[in-house]
C-alpha cells in the first residue's frame, strides 16, 4: 500500500517539495493529491484531512493523517529504518535533526522577502540586512554539518539525508534570486538542484501558467539554468 501525499503548486510550495522528497527520494510507494494553493480551493481539498490545514500532509496506508513537515519525516524516518532518512552515525543524526529543525522555525527574512519560485532566476535582487544574516547563518550551519560528517563536499552528511530535503528550497531561493553566498554553499545548492527528482518536479511545476504571477518582482530574469 501507498502514503498518500498533499502538496500545493509546485512552482511556489516550497514545504510541498520537502514533503515529496522525503518519499520520492528514498523510493517510499506514494501517490499524490493536488490541492488548490493558488487557485483558492484549498480549505475544501483538505477538508476531510481535518485538523490538517497546511500542505504538505501525509496520509499513511492505514489511513493516519499527519501534519506539518518535521512530523513527517519524523514518522516516515521511524517507520522506515532500512531507508536512511536520517545518517546513521549518532552525532551527525542529531546534527541533521537540528539543522532540519532550524530551518522548520528560521530564516523567516529569506523565507518572507525571497519566495521559492522556480520559473526562472532574478537579476539585481537587493540584498537585506536580515537575509544577509539568514545567508550567514546557514553558511555556518552547512560548515558545522561538514565538521561533523567529515565530508567537505557533497551531500551534507556524506549520504543524500532529510537534511539535503529540508535545504533543497533554500538552494532553490539562494540560485532564483543570485544571493550571496560562498562557492562551497553555490556548489551545493547546483548539487540539491541538478538531482533527476528535482528536475522532475520542476518540470512538472512549467505545466501549470499563473496571470498573475504570484510574487514576481519588478527585476531582469533569465531562463532557470546552474550552468
Amino acid at each position: 500500500m501507498a502514503y498518500e501525499i498533499y502538496i500545493g503548486d509546485r512552482m511556489f510550495s516550497s514545504w510541498s517539495l520537502r514533503g515529496w522528497l522525503m518519499l520520492e527520494k528514498f523510493s517510499l510507494p506514494h501517490t499524490v493529491q493536488m490541492v488548490g494553493l493558488y487557485s483558492g480551493t484549498m480549505a475544501d481539498d483538505m477538508a476531510h484531512l481535518a485538523p490538517a490545514r497546511l500542505v504538505p500532509a501525509l496520509r499513511t496506508p492505514e489511513g493516519t493523517v499527519i501534519g506539518e513537515s518535521l512530523a513527517i519525516a519524523e514518522t516516515l524516518a521511524e517507520r522506515h529504518p532500512e531507508a536512511g532518512l536520517w545518517p546513521a552515525d549518532p552525532a551527525q543524526r542529531a546534527t541533521a535533526r537540528w539543522l532540519a529543525a532550524e530551518m522548520v522555525g528560521g530564516f523567516s527574512a529569506l523565507r518572507g522577502e525571497c519566495p521559492m519560485q522556480l520559473a526562472h532566476m532574478y537579476e539585481g535582487f537587493g540584498v537585506s540586512g536580515a537575509v544577509k544574516a539568514d545567508l550567514d547563518r546557514i553558511e555556518t550551519l552547512f560548515a558545522h554539518a561538514r565538521k561533523v560528517s567529515g565530508h567537505g563536499t557533497g551531500y551534507l552528511f556524506g549520504n543524500y539525508s532529510l537534511a539535503d530535503v529540508f535545504y533543497t528550497p533554500v538552494a532553490a531561493r539562494i540560485m532564483g534570486y543570485g544571493l550571496p553566498v560562498s562557492a562551497a554553499t553555490r556548489a551545493y545548492c547546483k548539487l540539491l538542484l541538478s538531482d533527476p527528482a528535482v528536475l522532475q518536479w520542476q518540470e512538472q511545476a512549467h505545466e501549470v501558467s499563473y496571470d498573475p504571477e504570484p510574487y514576481a518582482l519588478d527585476l531582469p530574469r533569465q531562463p532557470w539554468s546552474l550552468g
